[in-house]
């Protein structure tokens, strides 16, 4: 399966339009993780175990991306557009949607 974020892929033509497919994934942020990425931002540096989860929850979003549109008859997908957004109590939850257009190409 291509996926892409442009809206069509070099080389290749796009013979049918299967429609909008998206894929979300929410994880939660356990204490443990709070306060080591805690300390980090106190001393400075990057939080490897946010930046890990983050990769982690991008990575479930654009397999089910790939999924939905494998389920629609789609080998490929283009203009994927990638969001976050942090919810629940306190922000203790992250949510990455992917989403874009299935397709087939030739």
């Amino acid at each position: 399966m291509i996926v892409t974020t442009t809206p069509s892929i070099e080389g290749k033509r796009i013979s049918r339009y299967c429609g909008v497919v998206a894929g979300e994934a929410i994880l939660g942020a356990n204490l443990f993780k709070d306060l080591f990425a805690g300390i980090r931002d106190i001393v400075g540096g990057r939080s490897a175990t946010y930046e890990r989860e983050l990769q982690r929850a991008r990575d479930i979003a654009m397999q089910e991306l790939q999924q939905r549109a494998q389920d629609l008859g789609a080998n490929a997908v283009v203009g994927i557009d990638l969001d976050y957004e942090v919810l629940g109590q306190g922000n203790g939850m992250l949510m990455v949607s992917a989403s874009g257009t299935a397709v087939v190409v030739e």
